[in-house]
């Protein structure tokens, strides 16, 4: 795994590119613990890709944003784009064993375009693809479930480092399961932030994911979780870093994308079935997130895909 630091200015952290090698897979698995470095750990760094760091014993802490957390057993960390990682000392994760998997958006490969889209369709997996939202978001592998966990990575890892026939075939399997399982063990979080003393965050949540594909305004989330507009803007901006209407539209830009990726139907009717009442400002909004319109990027998603 080749990363290029690009040191950046005043207080802000170091960000991590990955280079990679031409005609290597775009995946990467790196053992975590008490002694074990990789690009990036020793100071506080962002990453330009995704990753998970998952932890099969407890020790140590993790250090993210402005956030020290206790490792557990089970442990899974959803590192975003951009996600701010701490400064890590020598004896951080002393005692913890475990896996950071890393990878980039199109690690899936352009033959599976709605398996990409998939995982990624809740809120709280938005950062998972663009970063400098919620942070890294911690989730928490069954018990019953760690050592198919544990043997899903080592079976990456040992595709990635003896290149047996096929591996190429392999590897953007592994990553689909892994992912899959991120999706399922994600599938309740607004529950999740119920219990962890985030209930306005939970209830705004939730009321995107119901009603995303209708006319939603800020007054109209605020009025449903029963606060003001100005108290809610201010609260969820400062706990994600995005505002209510950047969350209501990164929504319906995920449905949008796995419709043009999935289906035959015309852009208009797409951006009404994700909120957008006039075909133009559908196309406009998609075009100034995407750098395309939704028609090329339907033909380019295609094209990769053939």
């Amino acid at each position: 795994m080749r990363t290029q630091r690009t040191p950046l200015q005043g207080d802000e952290p170091a960000q991590y590119a990955w280079r990679p090698a031409p005609g290597e897979l775009s995946v990467a698995v790196v053992p975590l613990g008490h002694g074990e470095e990789f690009d990036g750990a020793h100071e506080a760094h962002s990453h330009d890709f995704p990753g998970i760091a998952y932890f099969e014993t407890a020790g140590g802490v993790v250090r993210h944003g402005r956030q020290t957390r206790q490792v557990e057993a089970g442990d899974l960390f959803v590192i975003a784009p951009g996600d701010v990682m701490g400064q890590a000392r020598s004896d951080d994760l002393l005692g913890a064993r475990g896996w950071g998997v890393f990878f980039t958006a199109d690690a899936l490969g352009p033959e599976t375009p709605g398996a990409h889209l998939a995982w990624r369709t809740h809120p709280l997996l938005f950062p998972f693809v663009h970063g400098r939202a919620t942070g890294a978001l911690r989730l928490k592998v069954p018990q019953e479930q760690r050592a198919g966990w544990t043997a899903r990575i080592e079976a990456l890892h040992d595709e990635l480092r003896h290149r047996g026939d096929g591996y190429r075939e392999a590897v953007p399997a592994h990553l689909t399961l892994l992912l899959v399982g991120v999706s399922r063990l994600a599938a309740d979080v607004v529950g999740d932030l119920r219990e962890n003393a985030e209930p306005l965050l939970a209830e705004v949540f939730d009321v995107i994911e119901r009603r995303y594909p209708e006319q939603l305004s800020l007054r109209e989330v605020a009025a449903a979780v029963s606060i003001s507009p100005g108290h809610l803007t201010s609260t969820v901006r400062r706990r994600t870093g995005r505002t209510v209407q950047e969350w209501i539209t990164e929504r319906r830009m995920v449905q949008a994308r796995r419709l043009l990726a999935v289906t035959d139907l015309p852009v208009g009717d797409i951006g009404r079935q994700v909120g957008f009442s006039d075909a133009g400002y559908f196309a406009r909004t998609f075009g100034k997130l995407h750098g395309m319109s939704p028609t090329r990027w339907r033909q380019f998603n295609h094209l990769n895909a053939r």
